[in-house]
């Protein structure tokens, strides 16, 4: 039997709120539940290591935003490189803006200048500003102190990693992403076999989805083994 070969262009996933994996980060979704309703922190700085799901809060928290009617933009700084700090200028007219890996453009005089004149139109205007980084605003190796003062204003919040529970329940959720069946022996020998970290949890269920797909068979543990080399 020939294989079914699979569309190389597939839906991309708009993480939301909702299906973020908790974990140990209900306060963190509390507060920017609050800030989208307009009772919470106007300013919120998210901190935590690559993959534990910053990049995910800042865009759901712009997509709950959007469906609530406000203007949000996300900029992402560890692509910086490619535009010009320009790009900052004007956001301040939107509602919410949020800025992720701000530890990117450490070092970088005029981005850090740009992104403090940025801060300071937006106090000026009450616009609400989304903040993320690999660690905390004190021990971001900044060169411009008045930055890092500013960064520092807000609700500064620790996105914790997930236990092997909340990768448990991660590998469900992108298995449901992808309209793929997980059963609990697989998901679990996935855990236990592959490697933790969020970014390869989810390139795992990537590649078995296509797998899936292309043979048209079920994930078993030998479909799994012999895919993954596990």
């Amino acid at each position: 039997m020939s294989q079914q070969i699979p569309l190389a262009l597939r839906l991309a996933h708009a993480p939301s709120l909702d299906d973020f994996v908790v974990g140990a980060n209900q306060g963190v979704i509390d507060a920017l539940t609050r800030s989208v309703a307009g009772n919470g922190e106007s300013v919120i700085f998210l901190s935590g290591a690559a993959g534990c799901g910053r990049t995910h809060l800042l865009l759901g928290q712009c997509a709950a935003a959007q469906q609530t009617g406000l203007r949000c933009a996300y900029v992402p700084l560890a692509t910086h490189d490619q535009t010009a700090p320009e790009m900052l200028d004007g956001l301040e007219k939107l509602d919410l803006i949020a800025i992720d890996d701000v530890h990117a453009i450490a070092g970088v005089a005029a981005w850090e200048q740009a992104l403090f004149n940025l801060f300071n139109r937006c106090r000026d205007r009450g616009t609400r500003l989304l903040f993320s980084a690999d660690r905390g605003p004190a021990a971001l190796p900044l060169a411009l102190p008045d930055l890092r003062s500013r960064l520092a204003w807000g609700l500064t919040l620790a996105v914790q990693p997930l236990d092997d529970n909340g990768r448990l329940a991660l590998l469900k959720s992108l298995a449901r992403r992808c309209a793929l069946k997980l059963p609990e022996e697989v998901a679990r020998y996935l855990l236990e076999r592959s490697p933790r970290h969020p970014t390869a949890l989810a390139g795992a269920i990537e590649r078995l989805d296509r797998a899936s797909l292309a043979e048209q068979r079920p994930l078993t543990i030998p479909f799994v083994r012999d895919q993954l080399g596990l």
